[in-house]
């Protein structure tokens, strides 16, 4: 399992390299691949002194391909989201909030790894509560970025904001992030607490040693 996390790594590179061959726009590619322009760093330099599960990796990983399938299509043009439009009949092309569903769902299990790692908190429900604040509070700040490059961009950042003309979006973006929250620590929580045992627990003395 040590070498997992290489292989999610390599998996992700390769992603990224071909999605920013002739992506729909350029500018956009930029934005949407910049949260993994800065994590994954963070993530790689930190592994030895602060592993985390492969659960989390997984999840990272899977996040990380959704912001490239956006950054290269845009998230009003990736064809999955014109699938899910016409088999469920809706009015516009929802890669955008899966994306976003995705933003609260992840990071929640990491904050609850994190938080379960160095703080008194314990599973109950408390930490619940703290993590989907913290999730909805990052998504705000998400929503902040978006604002911030749509005023420095102009329309330049239409692509990125991916509104569809729906003037609720921004609410919409941070309702689905937070349900996103919710659902992971429903889902995920019994899971998470397995993989953390396993990872924390001791290891055996080499023989001989």
């Amino acid at each position: 399992m040590k070498r997992y996390p290489v292989v999610l790594l390599i998996v992700i590179a390769l992603a990224l390299i071909l999605s920013g061959l002739a992506p729909y726009d350029r500018t956009t590619w930029w934005l949407e691949i910049f949260p993994i322009l800065i994590g994954a760093p963070i993530v790689v330099a930190t592994h030895r002194r602060f592993p985390l599960t492969s659960l989390v990796y997984t999840l990272l990983a899977v996040h990380a391909l959704i912001l490239i399938v956006g950054g290269h299509y845009t998230y009003a043009r990736v064809p999955l989201g014109f699938w899910l439009q016409d088999l469920l009949g809706l009015t516009r092309n929802d890669y955008d909030r899966i994306g976003h569903f995705v933003q609260g769902f992840v990071p929640a299990i990491l904050i609850r790894e994190i938080l379960l790692r160095t703080s008194p908190l314990r599973p109950g429900r408390w930490l619940f509560v703290i993590v989907t604040a913290m999730c909805l509070a990052f998504s705000a700040c998400y929503e902040f970025f978006e604002w911030w490059s749509a005023v420095a961009g102009g329309h330049a950042a239409d692509a990125f904001l991916g509104t569809q003309g729906d003037i609720w979006d921004t609410q919409w973006d941070m309702f689905s992030a937070l349900l996103g929250a919710i659902s992971a620590q429903l889902l995920l929580a019994r899971i998470h607490d397995r993989s953390l045992a396993k990872l924390l627990e001791p290891q055996p003395a080499a023989a001989g040693a």
